[in-house]
């Protein structure tokens, strides 16, 4: 198979049509394909190796000059709560879906994000820029490295239009990658719009698209709004094992198939601070690092109560009433496996959690790099000279009363494992990253691809697809937080 035999099944189409615009896409100037993702490729049936992918067909594609046969592109209308308020003015204001693939793994939208305006842009000019599609590209490849839902993209591209920010940057488009880009949003327009009927033709849309399962089931809606809760929970445990900020959890941005939705302002935490947001534009800190477990369960509500026609109540709360101990559970399980320890029942092993939550402290306290924690610690065999690496590596003082206290804490704990320590290090390096998506770093991908140089771009990609495993010729650079003095990460929406 290669890009021009994909085959195209454009079932959201088929839908009513006040669910979607037809839109042709801008043909924007001079583009130039940086990088395609081998990840974005698989996903697709497609082999970067085996020429699948034609080069001028993907650059015609990526500057909107030409669409693949079958595609019909689309702007999605939604609604959605943004910082808390209802806007009924939503939908895509700056991409596009240019057409639902068939695949082996089920089907997968293509979508051009920085395609022009649409009915839906507002006072947007519905152009990218450069900047914040490097950064959307590279996390999907960094979330999909640590096995966090995420959408994807199979190609980022650079162009000569000049397009105004906070400054003048240069354009792009980036070909994103999902199952579906349904959101709690689209429920919200069908709700507030009274179309009942439209809402049951969206949910037997999305059951028998991705979940045929529920088809058959005594109560298929209700089975349905289950499965979205269960994957919200794991997903936002999963930001929060990880460290992973997102900054804007509007229900416009959420995933009705638990992805990991429209990276804006988003950053992995460096220096444990757990009220930190990297979005200036959130004075609040409503979208904090610490908020975003209640966030997700606040999202939710707000889709049960769009749900409200048509399933019970007080079955909406009682389905609510999980998201929270699914939460716990998956989380208490990634950081268990992050600290190298293995629950001894099939529920959390007693005084687990403390042993976390005291972790976290520390780092805290010490301002510890959250990512390089982990992976010191897989290091650490009980000895006084890896209490003391321990220490160096963490930058606190050997003597530090509350390090020593943890550690006999955590000594105790791993007297409890039938695993060698070495066991326990290889354990922990398969699920601690040592290249993580640093903001500076991507900054520096993003200045080196302005300037026409996308090696440093690919090299990032590379390395944030495999994180687990160092390259022995990388330097330091990679693996180092910003200094302590370094001023604090600001991204906008834009970003």
């Amino acid at each position: 198979m290669n890009l021009n035999s994909l085959q195209f099944d454009n079932a959201w189409m088929r839908l009513p049509e006040a669910f979607y615009s037809r839109v042709t896409p801008t043909a924007w100037r001079n583009t130039r394909v940086l990088d395609v993702s081998p990840l974005g490729a698989a996903q697709l049936g497609l082999d970067l190796e085996s020429d699948s992918i034609d080069p001028e067909r993907l650059e015609a594609l990526m500057a909107g000059r030409e669409l693949l046969p079958g595609m019909t592109p689309i702007a999605q209308k939604y609604t959605g709560h943004q910082f808390g308020s209802y806007n009924p003015a939503l939908g895509d204001g700056r991409g596009l879906l240019l057409g639902e693939a068939v695949t082996a793994q089920g089907p997968m939208d293509l979508h051009l994000k920085g395609a022009g305006q649409t009915p839906y842009s507002r006072f947007g000019d519905g152009r990218a820029v450069l900047r914040s599609s490097i950064r959307e590209y590279l996390a999907g490849e960094a979330m999909s490295g640590l096995g966090i839902p995420t959408t994807t993209a199979l190609a980022v591209a650079v162009n000569d239009e000049r397009v105004m920010r906070e400054r003048v940057e240069p354009g792009a488009t980036l070909l994103r990658l999902s199952p579906s880009h349904a959101r709690f949003g689209h429920f919200e327009w069908l709700y507030q719009r009274r179309k009942v009927e439209d809402m049951q033709t969206l949910l037997w849309h999305l059951i028998h698209r991705h979940r045929p399962e529920f088809a058959e089931a005594d109560a298929p809606f209700e089975a349905f709004f289950a499965d979205v809760v269960e994957r919200t929970a794991n997903l936002i445990a999963a930001w929060q094992a990880y460290g992973f900020v997102h900054a804007v959890m509007n229900t416009d941005n959420m995933s009705l198939l638990g992805l990991t939705l429209d990276y804006g302002p988003y950053a992995f935490m460096e220096r444990y601070k757990p009220d930190w947001t990297p979005n200036h534009t959130d004075a609040g800190g409503r979208y904090a690092f610490e908020q975003q477990p209640g966030v997700g369960l606040w999202n939710l509500s707000v889709l049960a109560q769009s749900l409200t026609p048509l399933i019970d109540v007080e079955r909406l709360r009682e389905m609510l009433d999980e998201y929270e101990p699914t939460l716990q559970r998956a989380y208490a399980q990634l950081m268990r496996a992050r600290l190298g320890l293995t629950a001894r029942t099939d529920d959390a092993s007693p005084g687990d959690s403390s042993l976390v939550a005291d972790w976290l402290k520390l780092l805290e306290q010490h301002q510890v790099d959250f990512h390089n924690a982990f992976r010191a610690l897989g290091r650490y065999r009980g000895d006084d000279d890896s209490r003391r690496a321990l220490a160096e590596a963490l930058e606190i003082a050997q003597d530090d009363t509350s390090l020593m206290a943890w550690l006999e804490s955590y000594d105790q704990r791993l007297g409890e494992e039938s695993r060698s320590h070495e066991a326990r290090r290889c354990a922990m390096e398969a699920v601690n990253p040592c290249y993580v998506l640093r903001t500076h770093l991507v900054q520096d991908a993003i200045e080196a691809a302005a300037a026409g140089d996308s090696a440093p771009l690919q090299r990032m990609r590379e390395r944030l697809a495999s994180p687990f495993s160092r390259h022995d010729s990388d330097s330091g650079a990679w693996f180092l937080p910003p200094a302590v003095s370094a001023p604090p990460v600001c991204l906008s929406c834009s970003s």
